[in-house]
């Protein structure tokens, strides 16, 4: 792993995503996900191309961009592809050597390294491209105090918004979809380029009902806390989930965001509450859930009625429940999952999660 460690990554730093209405949309995640806005920059703070909303919950920090001009990259993403994930950001302790790293290794460049600064310190940015129009900035930032990154004003939480936290903690892992044979080449990007090592491959025989399938294989590095599945769509008799998502997103991207928590029974409580919606497995899932995982500790009766997942490997079990998709396109969508020692994805959910999904297709008529 040492030798591997080329460039060093010490954790998430934030998602951005561009969306058609940057003050909406951070609105609707700080109401239903219970973020809380943090910071702003846009007009008010000398912007005059985009504004940018930063929500955050526990170490999770979303940002939301909208262009302000129809030639802003913003309005052409969203133009093209719809409200989406533009940059899935790491933070580094040096993001020029980073950069450089990348670069020598065969990486595309989206930023050269760039020093911004104000009153609460300094930051250095730099990025690549990575799948689809998704890149990745690494992020410099031990010499800053701010409440994000220079430009950025802090705002205080309005009180109609206190009180919605869920619970959710820390970002478990991002998800990409490419196209039909395109995997094992940002399997090796990653591997090549940023240093990750694959630690699990799915097969469309691990994943698929009797009308879809797809492949999988999850790259980790970041000494295992940056987890980047890649997904692709395989063979099957209808339209696979992925074969969607590349239809109305018009290219490969960010499909979903897994969030960590440490009671998933309260989370998902609070956010369904909160208008959340999820997708939920059929009542057999749960009469079949004991003989399947064995003893856990919450009532399975609980679980049924959350619609929460329950899987188990060698080092323990996990609970996981997924979203229906955030925006109109069945494009983004996000997981919730609690670890009690398990490090896998949910192997033993994926039957009954992806027959839930084609329920969720057949009614759109895309499946």
């Amino acid at each position: 792993m040492a030798e591997n460690d080329f460039l060093p990554i010490k954790n998430w730093d934030h998602i951005e995503f561009y969306v058609g209405n940057a003050k909406q949309a951070a609105y609707y995640y700080c109401t239903t996900l219970g973020f809380r806005p943090v910071a702003y920059a846009g007009l008010e703070t000398g912007l005059r191309d985009r504004a940018s909303y930063v929500v955050a919950q526990g170490d999770i920090r979303f940002v939301f961009t909208s262009g302000l001009a129809p030639e802003h990259r913003a309005c052409q993403s969203v133009l093209a592809h719809g409200d989406g994930v533009t940059d899935v950001a790491l933070q580094v302790g040096d993001a020029a050597a980073a950069y450089q790293a990348a670069l020598e290794r065969g990486a595309r460049s989206a930023m050269e390294p760039t020093v911004s600064e104000d009153r609460h310190g300094r930051v250095k940015r730099a990025a690549i491209h990575t799948y689809g129009e998704t890149v990745h900035s690494f992020i410099e930032r031990e010499d800053y105090a701010g409440p994000f990154l220079p430009g950025y004003a802090a705002v205080e939480c309005p009180p109609a918004l206190e009180g919605k936290d869920a619970g959710l903690r820390g970002i478990d892992h991002v998800v990409g979809n490419v196209e039909l044979g395109k995997m094992d080449e940002w399997v090796h990007f990653y591997e090549r380029v940023m240093g990750f090592q694959q630690i699990i491959h799915f097969s469309d025989e691990a994943i698929s009902t009797e009308y879809s399938a797809l492949m999988s294989k999850v790259m980790e590095g970041g000494q295992g806390k940056i987890k980047f599945p890649i997904n692709e769509p395989a063979q099957g008799k209808k339209k696979s989930q992925i074969e969607e998502y590349l239809d109305y997103y018009g290219m490969p991207g960010v499909q979903h965001i897994a969030l960590h928590t440490n009671d998933i029974l309260t989370t998902v409580s609070k956010l369904q509450a909160q208008g959340v919606e999820f997708i939920s497995a059929i009542p057999s899932y749960y009469a079949e859930l004991e003989g399947r995982v064995g003893t856990i500790d919450e009532p399975i009766a609980d679980l049924a009625k959350l619609g929460v997942l329950v899987d188990r490997d060698e080092d323990g079990y996990l609970l996981q429940i997924f979203s229906k998709n955030v925006q109109d396109r069945p494009t983004v969508f996000f997981e919730v999952i609690e670890r009690k020692g398990a490090r896998g994805f949910g192997e033993g959910n994926f039957k009954a999660l992806f027959e839930a999904i084609e329920r969720e297709q057949a009614l759109r008529g895309n499946l």
